[in-house]
Parts: C-alpha cells; structure tokens; sequence
C-alpha cells in the first residue's frame, strides 16, 4: 500500500450477472488492414477498432479506399456503426466474405454526410469490409471507430469478440473452470495453432498477479471486471493454494510458475553452471515435480512455466564460450523438467519465460518438449511476430509480461534518468500490444500484461494497473480490448501535460513550482497528492509524500529535497470513485546558490583518511567545484577534513553538500598554523543533504571535525565551500 495512506481502498466494481438481449461489439480489437495508411505510427487500421475515439484510421489522399476486419470467426451480424472524422466517404459499400476473398455487398449509399452512420446488416460472415469509392474532400477517408454488432455464434471464447466480456462476463463463460481438472492443449501447426482447454479455444488475456495471494477473493472481481481470464505467478508453493482457490471460484486460471536461478534477469539470483551442478538441478527439478503432483488435479491450473528470464541472467555469471555452453545446458535441463512434468501431469501444456526472443533458438535447440515458447517483452511487444517469423519457429507462443515501454527501452530526459512513459503512452501500449498480438493469429496466443500490482511506489507507478485499489486509465483501456463496454463508466482523471520549470537545476531545500493539466471526464472533484521519489539517488523504491502547497488549478509549489541528485515527482490525481491519474517528470537538485566568493575553490585538501578502493575519493574533490565527485573517508566513527585557504583570511559562511554518508555531529575549526584550532562552529542533529552555516572566522585553514556519522559508512562530502560575503 503507499507511503502515508496516499490512496485509500475503495469499493471493487463487481461485474453483472444478468444475461444481455443486446447484440455484442464484435469487431473491437480484432485484426484490421486497409488499402493504405496516411501514417502508419499516427493514422493505422487498427486504430479504428480499438474502441478510443481518441485515435483514428486515415487513408491516402485517393479513391478507392478500404478497411477490413476479421471477427475471427463466424458470426451472426446485426448492424454498423461507422464514427467519421471530418474527412468522410460520401458513397461506400459494406461488404462481408466468408474467406477474405469473395466479398458480397449488404448494404450501400451514395449519399454519406459524416459525422456517425448506422445501418442495419442482416448477414451471416467473418470478414467485413468497408469500401470507399468517393470521398468528400481533398483528403483521405478517415474513420475514429468501425463497430460491427451481432451474435458472437461460433467466436472464439477467448476472443475479444465473444459476446460474454462484453455484457455480461467478463471472464470466460463457455470454458468456465469446474470443480475437477481441465484438460489443456496445444493443437494446429504450421501457423494455425489454437490453446484448447477442455477441447475448446482458448485466448489467454491477463496480467502478473501482484498481490498477496491470501488477498485474492478481494482483487479477483476487480480482475475479471476487466475482462481477464488468466493471471501468472513467478512461483509456486504451498500458499499458492489460496490463489487457485479463488481464481476457480471466479472462474480464472493460473500459469503457474517455477522460479529458477539466476531468474528475474542480470543481477538477479544465484549463478548457477547448469553444466555440472547436478546437485542444484535434482534440488530444483524434486521441488518442481512436488508442486506439479500437488495442483495438477486443481481446475484453475493452464499450463506449467519453468524458468523465467535465466538464459539473460546468465550473461551476469558467465561470458564467451562459457556463456554460451552454460545457456544450451540450462535450456536442455528446462527441456529434462518439461518431460518429467508431462509425465506426472499429460493434461497440462509446459513454457518456459525469459526476457528477449534471443532466448528463443537455446529453447529451440534444447529444449523441444516444451509445448509453446513464451517471452517476456514491453515496448518491444509489437516486433515480436517478426522475430518469431524470421527465427523459423515452429511453436506458438505467449507473452508472460508485456505493457507499457520500461526503463531500459526509453531514451533519457534532461536530467539523463529514463523518460518515463505518460499515463496516456501506458494506457496506448496495452491496446497496440493486444491488437499486435491479435493480428499474429494462429501463433501468439495471448499475453499476461505486467502488472495487476497495488504498490505505489517507483515501480508500481511505472507499471500496475491498481495502485492502492484504484484504476488507472491502462486497466479501462485494456478492458475495451477485451471487448468489455466501459460506456457510462466511472473513469480516471486524465493528465494531458506536466511541467516542472527550471527541472535541471532545483535548489536544494527551497520550493519549486509543478504544474499539471488535468481533467476528469466524468466531472468528479479531483484530490491531488504531490509525492517524490529517490531512486536515482540512492536506490530507494519507496515514495513519500512531498510538503506542497495547491496555488491554484494544477499548480503547486513542493519543498525540494537537501539531498542532491535527479529525483522524480509524482502528481496523484484521484476521483474519490476508485480511479486515479498518475504523472510523473525529473528534477535534479542542487546546492543552492551562494553570494559572494568561494575563496575554497581550488586549493590544497588533506583528510584523516579516503577510501582507496572504489575511485578517486581523495580530500581534493571536495573542493573541485565538481558536485558529481567527492570525497569519502574510510568507515569509522571519526574523520576529518581540512582545507589550506593560502593565508590567513575572513570568511563569513561554510556550505557543506553531503553525499548519502553524511554527518550527524561536527564541528568548524579554523587555525592560523595548522596545529592549534579554535572551534567556530558546532552542530549537532545533522540530516546529511546540504548545510548552510554562518559563521564570523578568520584563519588559514579550516577543518572539519567529524565525530558522529548519520550511517554505517563513513563520512562523504560533494563539495565544500568557504564564502566571503
């Protein structure tokens, strides 16, 4: 939950049960392809099926046009409705084919005029297409939404398509989970693949399942709410039980997942040499095959996943040759397991996750008893069918994480940290990495998204989907991929901009002004919280609130922090209705200005002691005028520093710029010799960031008596300065 109460729990949404007449959205989310794109970055065909009258589908500047959809399967269809932008088709055809070859016309005008039309269909198909063959203007044909209503018939219940999500359930109403053991399957080849549970398709559409699992009767409805079927675990064991439990009961299922080393990436775990630690293996394979017997038979299990994100984690252990030996061996003991699963458990399929498709040809090579291969992939989402045509594969595949852009596939901002994507950029990367997904039919067969996670802190702003139980606008986004109708939903509050002036040069424990423009569609009062974050400090993940002032509409002006370095502010803009906004920039913090002449600047520093090990932390670069280096003594819990000025002068005020290991108590001395010192100064109580002392001294060296460290470590100072004012 966050730092001091940010957001309060608020009362889930739980979906209807009672059955809808209406005809259901069917074309929403589903594969589209036009003639042509005006721009395929701004203006694509999918854009006009992915229910965000916020984005559009625009041709080239000629007739004729067209844009076509594929429902996915045979459907019952009822009527369009077509949704212009200002550049509109004045004399089109609608059009249904039962291949995407052989089109028949069902209805037709020559007497368009824009705005929204709506025609009733009576026709039976599962490709639809609108062709255009005169426009209105100058321009393209340029369409904001297609919507195709019917009866879902034949659809794949895994579809977006299914009537279920859409009005009634948003879950999985034609494979619901029983009270004994589905059986799961792989079946097709050659392009055509379909996950089949209980002999029926199945599209996996889900995220990470990030709270505690003894929770999950409180976030399951708030899940299903959102359309999702399926959730993934990194784990299993013997709380896991309460999770499958409750995923049954609400009629979700589990990938469930098998954590081994080094998992999570570089940096991450252990470094095992799956060449020859066969202790390891027998260790970790026993402790799978015990969790497989356990839950085999429970009927919220999909499927088995061994491993996540090693084959990258190893790169952290090994290099060369050794690297590449140690990958094979890792993915043919991923293959050994696989085969020892489907031998304790033949009704459920087996995967194994890591974090690029580079992954994919050790998998491929090792390990071929695995039924699908599965990748962890954010921003790269969408050149991920790419990269399964190009390798030749021949498995389907699943995204196990997936969403918005993360740090490490984003340029840097200003400050030089990683621009962090908008809201509005991470509700955008849930529709276009479903619709990539949809549009690679046949071989990928859904994604858990990352991440159904309440933590507010630095990650948890970055990805989760329900920060403090509140829904982003990612979580409504996702929902109407999924075919859900969120019409006449309570939404988030929208940021459209944020702005921090004079962002790469804040002073260090002085206000600075944070500006956001905001709005909520529903009209709700919005209670803005400023909070801040350190990471790029010293690692922290956790953010605290801020001491801000509101000076006006989406105006504030926040306290800035002693301790220097790029920090991030966040504006939390809830609706008192269980939906929030978060947007989020950089600041750097520096010490604050001081008049007159900094007569330290340049000259000789000695110290007791600097820590010779890790860089150049020598007494010097306390006075280099350089805030990135320092210096740092040795860890004990006394030190001093001193700094000879050349000759006897006056000085007025000392400002001390601590790093982490600052100090707690310390006392100014000056000395005309060197060996006698008088004490100017004394201060106790330090809290490290920047000290502003005045002081009335005169002498030719100036030290710093260190007798009380505010950490475990020594004492460590950015930059030291002597003023005569």
């Amino acid at each position: 939950m966050l730092t001091a109460g940010l957001l309060a729990a608020a009362a889930l949404v739980v979906p209807a049960t009672t059955a809808q007449a209406e005809p259901v959205l069917l074309s929403q989310g589903r594969p589209a392809t036009a003639s042509s794109e005006e721009n395929p970055d701004y203006t694509p065909a999918r854009a006009a099926v992915d229910g965000d009258l916020t984005t559009r589908w625009a041709s080239e500047f000629s007739d004729p046009q067209w844009i076509r959809v594929d429902l996915g399967r045979s459907a019952d269809l009822d009527r369009v409705e077509l949704v212009w932008e200002s550049a509109y088709s004045t004399t089109y055809e609608f059009q249904v084919s039962d291949d995407g070859a052989s089109w028949r016309t069902v209805y037709s005008t020559s007497s368009g005029d824009g705005g929204t039309d709506e025609f009733a269909v009576d026709a039976t198909a599962r490709h639809v297409r609108l062709l255009s063959t005169a426009r209105s203007g100058g321009y393209g044909n340029s369409l904001w939404e297609l919507r195709v209503f019917g009866e879902g018939g034949g659809t794949d219940p895994g579809d977006p398509g299914d009537p279920g999500p859409v009005d009634v359930d948003p879950g999985h109403p034609d494979v619901p989970v029983g009270s004994g053991p589905s059986t799961v399957e792989v079946v097709g080849g050659d392009g055509d693949w379909d996950l089949q549970v209980d002999g029926r398709p199945y599209t996996v559409r889900g995220f990470t399942w990030g709270p505690a699992f003894s929770t999950a009767d409180h976030y399951m409805p708030m899940l299903r709410d959102m359309g999702a079927n399926t959730v993934r675990t990194w784990g299993t064991g013997a709380d896991t039980r309460e999770l499958l439990d409750s995923a049954a009961e609400h009629d979700v299922r589990v990938v469930m997942g098998f954590w081994l080393l080094p998992g999570g990436g570089p940096g991450s775990g252990g470094c095992i040499d799956y060449r020859n630690d066969t202790a390891y293996k027998n260790e970790a394979r026993a402790d799978i095959l015990r969790w497989v017997e356990e839950y085999r038979d429970h009927p919220a299990v999909l499927m088995w996943n061994i491993g996540n994100e090693s084959l990258l984690g190893l790169q952290n252990c090994y290099s060369g040759t050794e690297l590449e030996e140690i990958r094979n061996a890792y993915a043919a003991f991923v293959n050994e397991v696989s085969v020892a699963v489907h031998q304790a458990d033949a009704n459920h399929p087996t995967t194994s996750t890591d974090a690029w498709v580079g992954a994919w040809p050790y998998i491929e090579r090792n390990a071929p008893d695995l039924d699908l291969l599965s990748v962890n992939a954010y921003g790269d989402l969408c050149n991920v069918p790419t990269a399964w045509e190009e390798g030749g594969y021949d498995r389907p595949y699943l995204i196990t994480e997936g969403g918005a852009a993360g740090e490490w596939e984003v340029p840097d901002d200003v400050n030089g940290v990683p621009d962090e994507p908008t809201d509005l950029e991470k509700e955008r990367a849930y529709v276009d990495s479903w619709q990539c997904l949809r549009e690679h039919d046949g071989v990928a067969l859904g994604a858990t998204f990352f991440h159904f996670g309440i933590e507010g802190d630095f990650g948890g702003v970055w990805f989760n989907v329900i920060p403090g139980d509140n829904r982003r606008l990612g979580y409504y986004a996702i929902a109407r991929a999924w075919g859900v109708d969120t019409s006449g939903r309570n939404t988030p509050p929208r940021i459209t901009a944020m702005d921090v002036p004079g962002s790469t040069s804040v002073a260090a424990g002085e206000e600075f002004t944070v500006t956001v423009d905001v709005a909520d569609p529903d009209g709700d009062a919005i209670d803005a919280t400023v909070m801040l974050n350190s990471k790029y400090v010293n690692g922290a993940g956790g953010i605290a609130q801020a001491e801000f002032t509101q000076t006006g509409p989406g105006t504030f002006r926040v306290r800035a922090p002693e301790m220097l370095g790029v920090w991030k502010v966040y504006v939390f803009a809830e609706d008192g209705n269980g939906n929030v906004g978060v947007e989020t920039r950089s600041f750097r913090v520096v010490a604050p200005p001081v008049d007159g002449t900094n007569i330290a600047r340049g000259k000789t520093a000695t110290a007791s002691s600097f820590d010779p090990w890790n860089g150049d932390w020598t007494p010097g670069r306390a006075v280099d005028g350089d805030v990135t280096s320092r210096w740092a003594s040795e860890w004990g819990p006394s030190a001093w520093w001193q700094v000879d000025l050349g000759s006897v002068q006056s000085f007025d005020h000392v400002q001390l710029v601590w790093e982490t290991a600052y100090g707690k108590a310390y006392e100014v001395q000056v000395s005309d010799d060197g060996n006698s010192w008088t004490t100017v100064r004394t201060v106790t109580g330090g809290d490290g960031g920047v000290d502003s002392l005045d002081v009335d001294a005169r002498g030719r060296y100036v030290r710093l008596n260190l007798t009380e460290r505010g950490t475990e470590w020594g004492y460590s100072l950015y930059e030291v300065g002597i003023y005569q004012q």
